[in-house]
């Protein structure tokens, strides 16, 4: 009778397990396996070789584009996470009004109901050299002459992850935010806080389940993403899932399987350094 309740759980936890192993495990292994494979004239040698890997940390090519997806990885997500916050924070502590809150909320999320191809694309007639910005600018006086750093940079890509992926950070954060019981906030203003220590004591610490969701959400999707690089630095800007693209293009598989296993690791760390500062499981549950 005991062994009932265990087995169960587990006849639980099957279905979700065999579909982790069939759609996860099994081409993680595939890819992990690869990456040890030698190459050459669009053929794979089933070997075991450390070639593949070798050649990524001894290239300085390859480690700027690391460099250059963490740079955008960190920019990103401290942008999102300032112009999130600020909008998650908005809604639930200034807007009164339940209605108002669903009305507000709804409205951030209006422009995600078109594709994100048609969301970034339009950014481009927007900071061309003779898009609107420009225009504006040199209309009003302020420059004499078109901007060239606002399209095909790296600031073009920036705004362009923002405005995809800030949706990602406010929904978490007001998440949280909306949890927090306003009998804490009154009880800090009866005892004499202010405004500034009920921000860093009290909604700050109950919002850290929600900033570390939407920190995982916005830089997993900026590390595995290659289009939006592709698109708007116009070839100014690399990262290294555009060049995994490439080499799957050339039928290079051994060195993107290798690439693939190396950027897989870096954002588990970095999944997992978040998840060391918040226990968001136990803040789930709470």
């Amino acid at each position: 009778m005991k062994a009932l309740p265990r087995l169960a759980s587990w006849l639980q936890v099957a279905p979700v397990a065999l579909i982790l192993v069939l759609f996860f495990g099994l081409p993680m292994l595939v890819v992990v396996t690869v990456s040890f494979f030698d190459y050459g004239q669009g053929r794979l040698y089933p070997t075991f070789i450390f070639d593949n890997y070798v050649e990524i940390f001894s290239s300085s090519v390859t480690l700027r584009l690391y460099l250059s997806s963490l740079k955008f990885a960190l920019i990103v997500w401290a942008v999102t996470l300032l112009i999130g916050f600020n909008i998650a924070y908005f809604l639930v502590f200034h807007v009164r009004t339940l209605l108002w809150q669903i009305g507000l909320f709804l409205l951030c999320t209006v422009p995600f109901w078109t594709s994100n191809i048609i969301r970034m694309i339009s950014w481009i007639p927007f900071l061309g050299r003779n898009g609107i910005f420009n225009q504006t600018l040199e209309g009003a006086g302020i420059t004499s002459q078109p901007l060239e750093f606002l399209l095909f940079s790296d600031f073009a890509v920036i705004v362009a992850y923002v405005h995809l992926f800030t949706l990602f950070m406010v929904v978490p954060i007001f998440n949280s935010m909306a949890r927090i019981d306003r009998s804490l906030i009154e009880a800090a203003y009866d005892a004499g806080a202010g405004p500034w220590r009920i921000f860093s004591e009290i909604i700050l610490p109950l919002s850290k389940t929600g900033i570390a969701l939407g920190s995982i959400f916005v830089i997993t999707l900026v590390m595995g993403d290659f289009f939006v690089v592709k698109t708007m630095s116009g070839g100014q800007s690399a990262s290294v899932v555009s060049a995994l693209s490439n080499e799957i293009s050339a039928i290079q598989y051994p060195p993107a399987a290798a690439n693939a296993m190396i950027l897989v690791a870096i954002v588990t760390l970095m999944v997992s350094g978040i998840l060391r500062l918040v226990d968001i499981r136990k803040e789930l549950i709470a």
